[in-house]
C-alpha cells in the first residue's frame, strides 16, 4: 500500500473519530476517570479509540497499532516492527472536560524508529494539520461548506522580534522562564493540547514549546512529523533528537519543540537535565 493511500486511511479515520468525539463534547454525555498516572480520561477517549483501531486493523492488517488507550506492548514484542501506527486518540483530554475546544486526535505512522506521516485532527476548531517526510506540512480548515487548504511553513526570523512562547493554559511561567535565558525578548502564548501548540509553531505562530512533565510518544509522534515538515524540530532537554520504540517505556523525556532554525535556540534556551518518566 503507497504513501499516499495510507494517508488518506489516516485523515478519514481521524476524522471519523473527531465526528464521535464532537457528540460526546457537545451534549456532556462523556464520564471522566482517572488513570494510574493520574492522567485523566473519558469514555469520548475509548470510543475515539474503538474507532481508530477499528479503522486501521480493518484497513491496514499488516500494520500493527500502538495506542495510549490500549495495553501496553513489551519492547520484545516491538522493537523489531519496521512500522506502525501511533495514536492518541485525545490529546488534551482536560481541555475537553473543561469544554475549550482545545483538543485533537493524533494519528502518527513510524517508519524505522521515526515518524514519517502525521495528522492531527482539532474537530471542534474543524481543522487538521498533517504531513508526510519530504511533501510538506499542511492544514486544513472548514470555513462554512469549503474546505481550504495550504501548506504551512514556521515562522521566519531576522533578530529583530520578541521569540513566541506556546504555554499551555493552566501551565505555571515561572516553570518555563527558569529555562529561558534573559537575553532574550519574549512573547507567551496560551494554547490547550500538546499538539494542537506544535502545529501552531509549524503554521508560523508561535516560535516554541517548552514541554516539563509527563508526556508520551504518542503526544509527539505526528507532531514530530509535520512540524518537521514545516521547517522546525522536537527534540529532549538537552537538545538530542528524540527516540520512538527504543525503551520499554513510552514516556517521553522533557522535550522542546523549536521553530525556525535561524533562532540561536541554544542561547535562548538553556538545557536541563533530560527526565524519563
Amino acid at each position: 500500500m503507497n504513501d499516499e493511500r495510507l494517508l488518506s486511511i489516516a485523515l478519514d479515520s481521524a476524522k471519523k473519530a473527531g465526528v464521535e468525539v464532537m457528540k460526546y463534547y457537545r451534549d456532556k454525555s462523556f464520564t471522566a476517570n482517572l488513570k494510574e498516572d493520574e492522567s485523566p480520561v473519558t469514555s469520548a477517549d475509548i470510543a475515539s479509540n474503538d474507532i481508530l483501531m477499528d479503522q486501521l486493523q480493518t484497513l491496514t492488517p499488516d500494520i500493527p497499532i500502538i495506542s495510549e488507550e490500549v495495553g501496553a506492548v513489551s519492547l520484545s514484542q516491538r522493537h523489531n516492527w519496521q512500522r506502525y501506527w501511533l495514536l492518541d486518540p485525545i490529546d488534551g483530554t482536560g481541555e475537553f472536560i473543561i469544554g475549550s475546544g482545545d483538543f485533537a486526535v493524533n494519528i502518527a505512522l513510524i517508519e524505522n524508529g521515526w515518524p514519517s506521516m502525521g495528522v492531527i485532527h482539532a474537530p471542534d476548531h474543524q481543522t487538521t494539520y498533517y504531513a508526510q517526510n519530504n511533501l510538506g506540512a499542511y492544514k486544513e480548515s472548514k470555513v462554512q461548506v469549503k474546505n481550504q487548504q495550504h501548506r504551512i511553513h514556521v515562522a521566519d526570523y531576522q533578530g529583530a522580534r520578541p521569540i513566541k512562547v506556546a504555554i499551555s493554559k493552566r501551565q505555571r511561567i515561572e516553570l518555563i522562564e527558569q529555562y529561558l535565558n534573559e537575553g532574550f525578548e519574549f512573547e507567551h502564548i496560551a494554547l490547550g493540547s500538546c499538539s494542537l501548540k506544535n502545529c501552531l509553531i509549524a503554521e508560523g505562530g508561535a516560535d516554541c514549546y517548552l514541554r516539563i512533565g509527563v508526556t508520551g510518544e504518542w503526544d509527539t509522534g505526528a507532531d514530530q512529523c509535520i512540524l518537521e515538515q514545516a521547517g522546525g524540530t522536537i527534540i529532549d532537554s538537552e537538545f538530542n533528537p528524540l527516540s520512538y520504540n527504543k525503551r520499554e517505556s513510552l514516556h517521553n523525556p522533557d522535550f522542546l519543540s523549536l521553530g525556525n532554525q535561524n533562532i540561536p535556540w541554544q542561547q535562548v534556551i538553556k538545557a536541563h537535565r533530560k527526565v524519563y518518566l
